[in-house]
């Protein structure tokens, strides 16, 4: 089977999200906690160019259906579940948040496969993007805190100041975990109450 771009696009996120792990994870290379930061990025921003190439492009494929959110996922609850295990999200807090966000992916998830097996398909909602946006964004701030943890390069007010705003864009990304699971489960409960 050829692969399309934008399915080569999202085997490359699952491929830097396993090598943003190495990176985070290893104590033998210097900086390699923002260099795993770095990578998250870029593997962020691949979530939106693949989807977007294959909208524009006409290359949806039943391949990339399957992959894109599993890439997704795979990307944010290693990030997420690296900086709970290291302490850099406080306990309890931390496992809190991972609980909240895997529950309620694996709960959306489960909901769209009997869906599916009706024959239907449920779209993402503008609730869960923003949310998605939100911990794109919020998780490389929480992973650059791990790092100055490490290495001291900010102190003070400004490292104040930049924990406070990482961790209420989290509480964000939290709240927008909840609200968009709820609503997605209440627009659409004919589909799995019938």
């Amino acid at each position: 089977m050829k692969l399309n771009l934008p399915n080569k696009i999202t085997f490359s996120r699952i491929f830097l999200t396993l090598v943003m792990i190495f990176f985070y994870l290893t104590d033998f290379v210097p900086y390699g906690k923002i260099i795993a930061v770095i990578l998250f990025i870029i593997a962020a921003c691949t979530d939106f160019v693949d989807g977007h190439i294959a909208r524009k492009y006409n290359l949806v494929t039943n391949l990339g259906k399957l992959l894109d959110p599993i890439a997704d996922k795979l990307l944010v609850m290693s990030a997420l579940v690296m900086v709970v295990a290291d302490g850099t999200i406080p306990a309890p807090y931390g496992a809190l948040a991972c609980i909240t966000i895997i529950g309620r992916d694996f709960i959306i998830g489960a909901l769209r496969q009997v869906v599916a097996a009706n024959g239907k398909v449920l779209a993402a909602d503008k609730w869960g993007k923003y949310k998605t946006a939100c911990l794109d964004t919020t998780i490389p701030m929480i992973m650059a805190i791990a790092f100055n943890t490490e290495y001291n390069i900010v102190s003070g007010m400004w490292l104040v100041g930049f924990t406070i705003f990482t961790y209420a864009i989290f509480a964000i990304a939290i709240f927008l975990t909840i609200y968009s699971g709820a609503n997605y489960l209440i627009k659409n409960k004919s589909a799995y109450l019938e």
